[in-house]
C-alpha cells in the first residue's frame, strides 16, 4: 500500500519544455485514457486494496448489472440523503456513480472519495492499510445491510453463496452426522501445498481418521468410536471467491511471516470431485479464471494491484511489451519490420531515443517510461545514470530539443516526429474494435494498478505463483456464463439512463476545461518590433525615438503555424508595402540584435523553438533604415567602454566610484561593437590614427590605492575579431594618441601603461603611539597624548619612506632617536603584526586613504617571524609580549627567545598554538617553524610533580593530591579524562602507557574511587541509566550500567541489557540518549528493515557510530511502555536472576529463544457503517 512502498524509488516530476509551459499545476483538468481505453481508480493514501476489489467486481458484469437495476425508486437520491426523514441508501447509490464514471466518463482515473466518504471513513482510515479478504466479506455484508427490503437484497446470495457439508461416518453402526456452512468465498491453505488443486484435495476429498486416543463420541452407539471425517462442496456459486492463506504465525518467533513459496491455480477447473452431487455434466462444474488480486510485499505492508480479464471487451487491449523489447502478436497481416541500431547503454540520451523510437506511435506515457528503460538496459534510471545526469524529469527537461510533451503532458516522444492527433484513442462512449477481427486466445487480460492500466498476457498470470508479489485471492466464474452480444464493447450496456446522463455532461465538463487549458497552455506572448521604429547604429538596433514604445504585445497560439502569424501581422499593419520577414531577435546591452529568420510557414510556433517572451523583429529581411543588417550570433554586438584622457578636468570627481576606476582625468564613453569587427576597425570606428595605442585594462591590477595599469594590445591584434580577443560587454578599451603617451599621468613600460591620475596621489594618515602606562584598580588604562600626521603616499611608495616621513614632519622631536614600525589597526583596535618596511604600500596589502600606528619597535624583514605569545594557562589573561626571530629558528630556540623576553626561567616550559578563537591546541615538537605570525601560548607543565610521562595510568596513586586516599588496588579507581569540566573517556588498561592512550602534557584528568575493582575492556560502555517512572514525567535515580559492544553495538543488544538487568521485556522498553548541550532526548529506534533472503544482509546499527556516538557517562533514558507490568520491585530483581526472567516471560518462553519482535502501529478493525432500512 501507499503507493509503491516496496517499489524502487523513482522521482516523481512534471515536465515542462523550455519558456514555461505548465504541464502540471492549479486547475488542470485530469488527462483522458490512456490506449488502452479503462479508466484507474485513484489512491488515497493507502486505498490500493479497495481499489483493486473493486475493480473485480466492475469486471464482473453480472454483479454490475444487478446494481444497476436498482432505480432511484428504491435506493433514494444522493440530494436527500441530509434529509433527516428521507431513507437514501448512500453506498449503493455511490457505489453506482462511480462505476458509471469508470465505464463512461473520458479520465485516466476516478476519485474513491465519494465512496469511502459513505463508508464513514476519516483521513486516517483512508491512509491505513487493511487486508482485501476482510473488505470483501465487509463490503458485501454492507452492501446486503443497505440493499434491505429491495429487489436486491439478495444479489449477493445469488451470485456469491455456496454451501459445504461436513460429515462424520462412525464405523461401528454406520451412522453419517452432517452439518452444514454457508460461505461467500473459500479460504484454503497456502503452507505445504503445491497448489489450489492439491489444497481443495485435502479438505474435500481426504479424511480425517478418529481412532486410537483421538476417538469420536457416537450419538447413535452413545460410545466413543472410531469415525472418519470429510467435507464436500453441495452447492456451487456462479461465482467462486478464493482467499490464499499467504500470511501465517510462527510461534518460534512469536511474529507473522507471509508464505512466497511456489503455489498454482488453474486458469480453468473442474470441481465435480470436490462435490457431494456429481451427476450433472461437466459444465456445471467448470469454472474459468477472470481476476488474480495480487499482493506485493510483507506481511506488515505493501501494495495490492489486480490482474483483470475483460469478458465484455470493454478496453483496447494490445500485445504488451516482452523483456526483448518486441511485441508479441498473432496476425497473418505483414508488416514492416524496422531495424535500430543497439544504442549506447552509457548514453542515456540515445537509449531513452531509442526506446520512444521502437514504439508504433512513437510515444511512451511519462508513467511507463521508467519501466521501458528497465527493460531495455536491465536496470533502473536511479542505479544507472542518477549520479551524472540527476532525476529522469529534469533529464528530459533539459533535453527538450530532443523530447517533446503531448497529450496534455500524459505521454513523451521525440520532437522531430510528434505523433498525430488522429492516433489518440477513441471516446469512451463510442469505443472501436482492436485492431483484430481475430484476438489471440491470451488476450483481453490488463493489470489494473491503481490509476495505471497495462496490457498483459494470459501467461503473465503464472508468474504470481510465487516471490514477494504474489497471487492472493482468486475469482472464477462458471464457464456457463454467457454475456450477450450488446454487452461486447458497449460500455453503457444497462446503465441506468439518469447514470447516462451524469456521464455525458461530465465529459462535456471535462472536454470544456481541457480545451480552455489548452488554449492557456499554448498562448505564449510575443514582443513585435517594427523595422521603421529603429536606426542601425554601432551594430545594433536601437530605437529612433525613446518616447515611442518600441515593442508590440501579441498574443498567439503555439500549435498555429508560422505563416498564420505572418496574416495576422498584415492585417495589424495596414500599410505594410513588399516583403515580411520574422527574425527572433534579443535585447542585449548594445542593443536590439537579430538571430534567425522564420522561413517555413508550415512549421507550427512550437517546432519553430518560440516560447513565452520571444522577440520577433518584423522587416524586409534585408535592411533598416537604408542600413544592412548582420544576422546571427557570430555578428552579435558587444558595448565597450571606450576610456580617454581629459587632463583639463582634474578637479572633478575626485572622490567619486569613476574616480578610483580612472581617476578624474579620464572620460568615459560607452560604444556598440559587432563581434566579427576587428580591433583596427574599431580604431577607425573612434576615428583614431594608426599610432594610437589601444589599450585593455588589466584584471586586477590597482589593488591597494596604487596606479591603474593597462596591457597594450600587440599590432597583431589588430587583426583579430574582438570575440577571438575575448571581450565581453562593459569590457574598458583604453585610447591613447600620440601626443598623450609621453605625459605625467600615462607611463608607457613595454607592453603595459600606467596611468597615474590625480586622485592616484592620495594620504596615509599615521597615528604615532608611544608605550601605555597602565594603572591597576583605577579607571582602566591611561595614555598619552597621540600625535596624528597625514603622508602623502601611493601604491609604489616603500614603507620605509613613509615611516621617516612622519619622523620628519612630527611636531615632537623627543622620539626621533627612538626606533618605529608601522602597523595597521583592526576594527577592534587592536594592532596588527608590523609592516615590513621593504615592502611597498601596494604589496604589504595596505590600502591608501587609511590610517596606520607608528609604534615603537623594530618591523620584521623578509626572512622573519613576528609572534605573539603570552604565559599562563588562560590567554590573554597574564602576561603577554612580542618576539621577532629567524624564519629557520626551531621551536626551541623560538622558545628560549620567547624566556628571554618574559624573564622567566626554568626547563618545565612548552609551546602551544592558539587559533583565532584563543583556544589552547597541541603541543608543539621541536620541528622547524615555517608559518607566519604563529600565535604561541606558554604554560608550565604542572603534572611533573607526581606522574612520569610514559607510566601507566596505574601510578596515578603517586600524584601529592591522591598520596592519603587508602584502596586495596588501583582497580578500585576509576580514572576519567577531563575536556571542558567535562568527563568525556575513561582511561582503561592498567598497564597501557600514557602515550599509547594518546594523552600529553596538560591533560585534565578525575578520580574517582569504587566500591569494587573494575577492569573495563575497550569495547565496554558505563552509560548512566535513568528509568522513567510510570504515569509521571520524572526519573529514578540514576544507575551505572556497563554494556558490553564488542558483538553486537546495535539497539536491539543494549535493549537486550537493560531487559536482564531489570527483569523486563525487551520489547516493552523504549530508549533514548540526553543530548546536554541541547537538552533533548534523541529516542533509539525500535524497527528494524526486512531483508530479503536473496540480497546480503545489511550491516547492523551501530550505537558507537553515527548518529549516537554512545560514549563512557552517556546518560540513557528508559521508558517502559507496558504499564500492566509491576514496576515497584525494580531494584530488587537484580538478585531475582532467572526467577525474575521467568515471571516476566510467562507463557512465550525463554528470552533468549525470542526473536526481535518489530514494534508496529496498532491495527484498527475494519468497519463500514450503515443505515437502519428496515
Amino acid at each position: 500500500m501507499f503507493g509503491s512502498l516496496f517499489e524502487e524509488e523513482e522521482e516523481g516530476f512534471s515536465l515542462a519544455p523550455s519558456g514555461g509551459r505548465v504541464v502540471k499545476g492549479e486547475g488542470e483538468p485530469p488527462p483522458p485514457r490512456g490506449r488502452v481505453n479503462l479508466s484507474g481508480i485513484k489512491n488515497q493514501g493507502g486505498t490500493c486494496y479497495l481499489n483493486s476489489l473493486l475493480q473485480t467486481l466492475l469486471f464482473t458484469p453480472e454483479f454490475r448489472e444487478e446494481l444497476f437495476s436498482l432505480g432511484p425508486k428504491e435506493l433514494g437520491c444522493l440530494e436527500d440523503k441530509d434529509k433527516p426523514e428521507a431513507k437514501v441508501r448512500v453506498i449503493p447509490l455511490e457505489l453506482q456513480r462511480l462505476f458509471a464514471r469508470l465505464l463512461l466518463v473520458d479520465q485516466q482515473s476516478a476519485s474513491t472519495a465519494d465512496l469511502t466518504d459513505s463508508f464513514g471513513w476519516n483521513n486516517s482510515e483512508e491512509s491505513r492499510q487493511h487486508d482485501v479478504q476482510e473488505l470483501n466479506r465487509i463490503l458485501f455484508s454492507a452492501l446486503e445491510h443497505s440493499l434491505v427490503d429491495t429487489s436486491g437484497s439478495a444479489f449477493i446470495q445469488r451470485l456469491y453463496h455456496g454451501t459445504t457439508v461436513n460429515s462424520i461416518l462412525c464405523k461401528e453402526c454406520g451412522n453419517i452426522s452432517q452439518r452444514q456452512e454457508d460461505f461467500l468465498d473459500l479460504t484454503v491453505c497456502v503452507r505445504g501445498v503445491c497448489g489450489l488443486e492439491g489444497a481443495l484435495w485435502d479438505m474435500f476429498v481426504e479424511e480425517e481418521m478418529f481412532e486410537g486416543s483421538n476417538l469420536y463420541r457416537c450419538g447413535q452407539c452413545d460410545q466413543l468410536v472410531t469415525a472418519a471425517k470429510s467435507a464436500k462442496l453441495r452447492k456451487l456459486p456462479p461465482f467462486l471467491t478464493v482467499s490464499l492463506l499467504r500470511f501465517n504465525f510462527d510461534f518460534a518467533r512469536c511474529e507473522r511471516y507471509k508464505e512466497t513459496g511456489r503455489y498454482t491455480f488453474p486458469l480453468t477447473i473442474n470441481l465435480r470431485p470436490f462435490c457431494e452431487q456429481t451427476e450433472d455434466e461437466d459444465s456445471e462444474y467448470s469454472y474459468e479464471l477472470f481476476s488474480v488480486i495480487i499482493h506485493k510485499g510483507g506481511c506488515y505492508g505493501g501494495h495490492y494491484h489486480v490482474y483483470i480479464k475483460d469478458m465484455d471487451h470493454l478496453g483496447l487491449w494490445e500485445p504488451p511489451v516482452r523483456e526483448n523489447g518486441r511485441e508479441e502478436k498473432i496476425t497473418t497481416i505483414k508488416k514492416e519490420v524496422r531495424v535500430y541500431p543497439e544504442p549506447e547503454k552509457d548514453d542515456p540520451l540515445s537509449v531513452l531515443s531509442s526506446i520512444i523510437a521502437q514504439e508504433e506511435s512513437r510515444s511512451v506515457l511519462l508513467d511507463q517510461l521508467g519501466q521501458r528503460l528497465m527493460d531495455k538496459i536491465g536496470s533502473s534510471w536511479s542505479k544507472k545514470y542518477r549520479k551524472l545526469h540527476g532525476p529522469i524529469g529534469k533529464f528530459l527537461q533539459n533535453h527538450s530539443d530532443v523530447f517533446v510533451l503531448v497529450n496534455n503532458g500524459t505521454r513523451v516522444a521525440l520532437k522531430a516526429n510528434p505523433p498525430s492527433p488522429v492516433t489518440q484513442p477513441s471516446s469512451p462512449a463510442h469505443p472501436t474494435p482492436g485492431p483484430s477481427s481475430s484476438p489471440d486466445p491470451g488476450s483481453h487480460w490488463f493489470d489494473l494498478n491503481d490509476s495505471t492500466v497495462t496490457s498483459i498476457h494470459e501467461r503473465d498470470v503464472e508468474k504470481m505463483y510465487q516471490g514477494k508479489e504474489s497471487a492472493y485471492m482468486l475469482f472464477y466464474r462458471k464457464t456457463l456464463l454467457r454475456r450477450p452480444s450488446g454487452a461486447l464493447r458497449n460500455p453503457g450496456y444497462k446503465v441506468p439512463p439518469h447514470l447516462l446522463e451524469m456521464a455525458e455532461e461530465e465529459n462535456r465538463r471535462l472536454q470544456q476545461r481541457r480545451e480552455e487549458f489548452e488554449a492557456s497552455n499554448n498562448s505564449v506572448e510575443l514582443r513585435l518590433h517594427l523595422a521603421p521604429r529603429y536606426r542601425l547604429e554601432n551594430g545594433a538596433l536601437k530605437p529612433i525615438s525613446i518616447e515611442q514604445n518600441e515593442a508590440t504585445n501579441l498574443t498567439f497560439d503555439l500549435r498555429r503555424t508560422v505563416g498564420d502569424l505572418r496574416m495576422i501581422i498584415y492585417q495589424m499593419q495596414d500599410l505594410w508595402e513588399g516583403d515580411m520577414a520574422l527574425t527572433v531577435a534579443k535585447s542585449l546591452p548594445a542593443g536590439l540584435h537579430l538571430y534567425n529568420t522564420l522561413t517555413d510557414d508550415e512549421v507550427s510556433l512550437y517546432s519553430a523553438g518560440i516560447l513565452t517572451g520571444t522577440d520577433l523583429f518584423v522587416w524586409n529581411g534585408r535592411e533598416v533604415c537604408g542600413a544592412t543588417v548582420q544576422t546571427g550570433a557570430e555578428w552579435e554586438p558587444m558595448l565597450l567602454t571606450v576610456v580617454r584622457p581629459s587632463l583639463g578636468e582634474e578637479g572633478e570627481g575626485g572622490d567619486e566610484e569613476g574616480g578610483e576606476e580612472g581617476g578624474s582625468g579620464l572620460s568615459k564613453e560607452s560604444r556598440g561593437f559587432a563581434g566579427r569587427v576587428t580591433l583596427g576597425e574599431v580604431r577607425e570606428a573612434l576615428g583614431e590614427p594608426q599610432e594610437s595605442l589601444l589599450c585593455q585594462e588589466k584584471r586586477g591590477g590597482g589593488e591597494g590605492g596604487g596606479a591603474s595599469g593597462w596591457r597594450v594590445f600587440p599590432p597583431g591584434d589588430m587583426q583579430r575579431t574582438l570575440k577571438e580577443l575575448a571581450l565581453k560587454d562593459g569590457d574598458a578599451l583604453l585610447v591613447l594618441e600620440p601626443q598623450t603617451q609621453d605625459s605625467s599621468v600615462f607611463s608607457v613600460s613595454g607592453d603595459m601603461v600606467t596611468v597615474t591620475t590625480p586622485s592616484d596621489c592620495r594620504w596615509l594618515q599615521v597615528e604615532y603611539r608611544p608605550e601605555r602606562r597602565r594603572r591597576r584598580g583605577g579607571e582602566g588604562e591611561e595614555e598619552e597624548e597621540r600625535m596624528r600626521a597625514k603622508v602623502p603616499a601611493s601604491g609604489n611608495m616603500v614603507s620605509k619612506q613613509v615611516c621617516m616621513c612622519v619622523k620628519y614632519i612630527s611636531v615632537c622631536l623627543l622620539y626621533l632617536c627612538v626606533a618605529c614600525c608601522l602597523r595597521q589597526v583592526d576594527r577592534t583596535g587592536k594592532l596588527l603584526p608590523p609592516v615590513c618596511e621593504e615592502l611597498s604600500v601596494r604589496d604589504a596589502g595596505v590600502r591608501l586613504m587609511t590610517s596606520l600606528s607608528l609604534c615603537p619597535g623594530t618591523a620584521p624583514k623578509d626572512t622573519q617571524l613576528f609572534l605573539y605569545f603570552s604565559v599562563g594557562t588562560a590567554p590573554s589573561s597574564c602576561l603577554e609580549g612580542e618576539i621577532i626571530i629567524e624564519q629557520s629558528s626551531t621551536v626551541k630556540q623560538c622558545l628560549k627567545k620567547m624566556l628571554e623576553s618574559a624573564r622567566l626561567e626554568g626547563d618545565g616550559w612548552h609551546l602551544r598554538r592558539l587559533d583565532w578563537c584563543e583556544e589552547v591546541g597541541e603541543a608543539l615538537m621541536d620541528e622547524v617553524s615555517n608559518q607566519n605570525y604563529i600565535t604561541g601560548c606558554l604554560d608550565a607543565d604542572w603534572l611533573i610533580q607526581g606522574v612520569i610521562h610514559d607510566d601507566p595510568p596505574g601510578n596515578v596513586l603517586t600524584l601529592p593530591a591522591l598520596q592519603y586516599v587508602c584502596v586495596p588496588t588501583p582497580a578500585f579507581l576509576r580514572v576519567w579524562q577531563l575536556e571542558g569540566q567535562r568527563l568525556t573517556r575513561i582511561l582503561r588498561g592498567q598497564q597501557h602507557t600514557l602515550r599509547k592512550l594518546k594523552l600529553c602534557s596538560g591533560v585534565e584528568f578525575c578520580v574517582q574511587q569504587l566500591l569494587r575493582e573494575e577492569d573495563l575492556g575497550p569495547k565496554e560502555v558505563l552509560l548512566r541509566v535513568q528509568m522513567g517512572v510510570p504515569g509521571e514525567r520524572g526519573y529514578y535515580p540514576p544507575e551505572d550500567l556497563v554494556w558490553d559492544a564488542s558483538r553486537d553495538p546495535s539497539p536491539r543488544s543494549l535493549r537486550s541489557a537493560l531487559a536482564s538487568t531489570y527483569g523486563l521485556s525487551p520489547d516493552s522498553l523504549l530508549l533514548a540518549k540526553h543530548q546536554p548541550h541541547t537538552h533533548t532526548w534523541e529516542t533509539f529506534s525500535n524497527w528494524s528493515q526486512q531483508v530479503s533472503k536473496r540480497k546480503k544482509k545489511k550491516k547492523a546499527e551501530s550505537l558507537l557510530g553515527a548518529p549516537f556516538h554512545l560514549k563512557d557517562g552517556d546518560i540513557i533514558g528508559v521508558k517502559v511502555t507496558n504499564f500492566t507490568l509491576i514496576l515497584f520491585p525494580l531494584y530488587s530483581c537484580r538478585g531475582q536472576g532467572a526467577g525474575a526472567e521467568v515471571e516476566t516471560n510467562q507463557g512465550v518462553g525463554p528470552e533468549k529463544k525470542m526473536g526481535p519482535v518489530k514494534a508496529r502501529k496498532p491495527e484498527v478493525a475494519l468497519s463500514i457503517n450503515v443505515g437502519v432500512f428496515r
